[in-house]
């Protein structure tokens, strides 16, 4: 299997996983643990109204994105797609990301760990279907 594929499913069962723990907090209205930044910023990126899109909570519509992303990806190895749908909704994910991590910063003035790490994730296989494949 080509280096570029053993990445992109690396990094999207990464993301699945930090969705998962994001989508768990969402449900149950618990703080996240926040590494490397305040407490408080975490919360006030969790609490924020930009924390939902359309009424979904960011970290449902995530984990869609990462659980799709693994799905053609799989379907792309089988031979069964076209790996054209794979970049497109790498870039779909990154735009997201390069979008919530501007309101981050600028707006709310406040990271969430977990949201950094899906915005590092989804950069990295963008720069993977960009220049790895």
């Amino acid at each position: 299997m080509p280096l570029y594929l053993i990445i992109i499913l690396v990094l999207t069962v990464v993301g699945i996983i930090n969705t998962l723990y994001l989508s768990y907090h969402s449900i149950t209205g618990t703080p996240v643990k926040c590494l490397f930044f305040p407490e408080e910023w975490c919360r006030t990126v969790q609490q924020s109204s930009f924390s939902r899109t359309l009424g979904i909570p960011n970290s449902f519509a995530g984990l869609g994105i990462y659980a799709l992303l693994l799905i053609l990806t799989v379907l792309f190895i089988q031979g069964q797609i076209a790996f054209t749908y794979v970049q497109y909704l790498v870039y779909l994910g990154f735009a997201f990301s390069v979008y919530f991590t501007f309101i981050q910063a600028f707006v709310l003035k406040a990271f969430c760990t977990w949201c950094v790490l899906s915005a590092v994730d989804f950069a990295l296989l963008f720069l993977t279907v960009i220049f790895l494949v």
